[in-house]
């Protein structure tokens, strides 16, 4: 297959692609494909009672909230890096937080930090719901932007970073600065279920992430990928 790419777009495979043993031509077989593929792995695991509640308060919130697949595979690259610090910037209520938890050594510390005092309080529920030990959570409510300068840069194995799209780049540039070499960087609804990949439309909102996504993939610092689980989570190793 061939790709093409222009400036300030992300690429799009164009021609005949194999799939499952057979050719597909169009763009529409290849949609429907996609949607298949996209919603096997969303239910390929199974959330138990703890998140599931996570999630109904979350929802009581109104606060977004990661996918199952998504949480999967932060829980994968948690487990992967044999994480001890991690640091989640925007909280979702806890759904986040106790997915990566479960992949994390079992004395691995994780720093939520949000300045909603009742996702914050939500986060804690989640926590002592899975019976998790004070040690190993640290719930920070204030803007992130405030608490990321007192880390310490270069200390973290994993970073999450989920926040409002317009406060995005800051963020994650404060983000990549706390990754050790190795370290995970992890950005969730990074392409707004496709709306962020197109240059021509979508808005002030998928301008900012597009931005963001772009200048990820073009820092030497790091390593890139775009996954399109959930909504889009934007993966990078920290060299």
């Amino acid at each position: 297959m061939r790709t093409c790419e222009q400036p300030g777009r992300f690429p799009r495979t164009i021609g005949p692609a194999i799939r499952g043993g057979r050719v597909i031509f169009t763009e529409a077989e290849a949609q429907d494909d996609r949607r298949v593929a996209w919603a096997f792995s969303e239910s390929f695991l199974t959330e138990d009672a703890t998140l599931r509640r996570a999630r109904e308060r979350a929802f009581g919130l109104g606060c977004p909230t990661i996918s199952p697949g998504t949480g999967a595979l932060l829980r994968v690259v948690a487990a992967a890096t044999q994480a001890r610090t991690a640091v989640e910037i925007g909280s979702d209520a806890g759904v986040t937080a106790l997915w990566v938890l479960r992949g994390m050594l079992p004395d691995g510390v994780l720093t939520t930090i949000d300045p909603d005092p009742a996702r914050q309080r939500a986060a804690k529920a989640v926590f002592a719901d899975e019976q998790v030990a004070g040690s190993r959570t640290r719930v920070i409510t204030r803007p992130p932007l405030d608490v990321l300068p007192r880390l310490t840069d270069g200390a973290y194995d994993v970073v999450l970073v989920a926040v409002d799209a317009l406060s995005l780049a800051p963020h994650v540039e404060a983000a990549i600065g706390l990754l050790r070499p190795g370290g995970v960087l992890g950005v969730v609804d990074a392409a707004l279920a496709g709306r962020a990949t197109d240059a021509e439309g979508h808005g002030e909102t998928a301008a900012a992430v597009r931005a963001v996504a772009l200048a990820v993939r073009a820092d030497d610092r790091l390593v890139p990928a775009m996954v399109p689980t959930g909504d889009g989570l934007l993966l990078a190793v920290r060299r």
